[in-house]
């Protein structure tokens, strides 16, 4: 049992992304106390944004973060910015290389978590509260985002195997699911013969790097989605976020729970009516929950 939840303003300009996530992610922490993460969208920045769990030991996150400033190196990428706080060390760089091959040495020598112009993604063991407190997430502002509250239950508790998941190789692509892919070994053997790789046994990450596949070639969300529900075996209801868009999928059976709420300015999303209701506290909301086998996506004004 884990939450997710998402939230998309349509109309141009920046909004309180980062409380407005913590409060709703808040909601539904009892369906997974162990880790919570945040993948966080705002405009488009000028350097590439890059985070990396590390230790949080001194001597052993030194050594990490000087590792990391050399792989970077390699690559003929420049650090504009850095900052480490609680098990993370986020860099903005100048890099113009390929951006698969970039990645794929990097991951192979550091645990990199995120890569985006416009996506940041923060997450930690902890609630949501404890992650907040740390990383300052409610004082982010954006456009948009997705999060996730984790129970373990087929790995360890770690920062790393904690959701959301972006797709290696694939800059500003961020998932969060609720569920299990019985098919993910088959799939995942399908797709490293392909040449992509998998850092983690987290079935989440293969939905990442599949739903970008589609993506880079050409499709559009909409038809990545109606494709993943008949692809993806399991029972599973799972958010994706792209620079734009949101978008959601349930399986066929529909034994994850959903409900959105929608108005001309926001569309919201989450496992639990309670993290609905704390966008808007006191007040009835006329929510719905999607349908089995169904996929919609939502799309901000640029």
């Amino acid at each position: 049992m884990c939450g997710i939840a998402g939230i998309l303003y349509k109309q141009r300009g920046s909004h309180d992304i980062g409380k407005t996530l913590v409060d709703m992610l808040d909601g539904c922490q009892h369906r997974g106390p162990d880790s919570t993460g945040f993948a966080l969208y705002g405009d488009k920045k000028d350097h590439l944004q890059l985070r990396f769990i590390v230790p949080t030991d001194e001597t052993a996150r030194k050594q990490a973060i000087e590792n990391i400033a050399l792989l970077l190196t390699k690559h003929d990428a420049t650090i504009d910015t850095e900052q480490s706080v609680g098990c993370s060390y986020q860099v903005a760089v100048n890099f113009d290389g390929d951006l698969l091959e970039f990645t794929k040495d990097i991951e192979d020598q550091a645990k990199l978590v995120s890569v985006g112009h416009t996506l940041d993604i923060i997450k930690d063991d902890g609630t949501a509260r404890e992650v907040d407190a740390t990383y300052k997430v409610g004082e982010v502002k954006g456009t948009h985002g997705i999060g996730h509250v984790r129970l373990a239950t087929e790995s360890g508790v770690r920062p790393e195997a904690a959701h959301p998941f972006w797709a290696t190789g694939f800059e500003d692509i961020a998932i969060v699911h609720n569920g299990q892919i019985t098919n993910y070994w088959k799939m995942r053997r399908r797709l490293e013969r392909r040449d992509f790789t998998f850092h983690t046994d987290n079935d989440s990450e293969l939905v990442a790097v599949y739903l970008a596949d589609k993506l880079a070639q050409g499709e559009n969300l909409d038809s990545v989605l109606e494709t993943a529900i008949d692809d993806l075996d399991g029972t599973f209801s799972f958010l994706v976020s792209t620079p734009n868009e949101i978008g959601y999928a349930k399986d066929h059976l529909a034994a994850k729970p959903m409900v959105l709420f929608e108005t001309d300015e926001m569309i919201a999303i989450a496992s639990e009516e309670v993290s609905l209701n704390r966008l808007f506290p006191g007040q009835s909301i006329d929510s719905t929950e999607p349908a089995p086998g169904t996929f919609k996506t939502w799309s901000r004004s640029t």
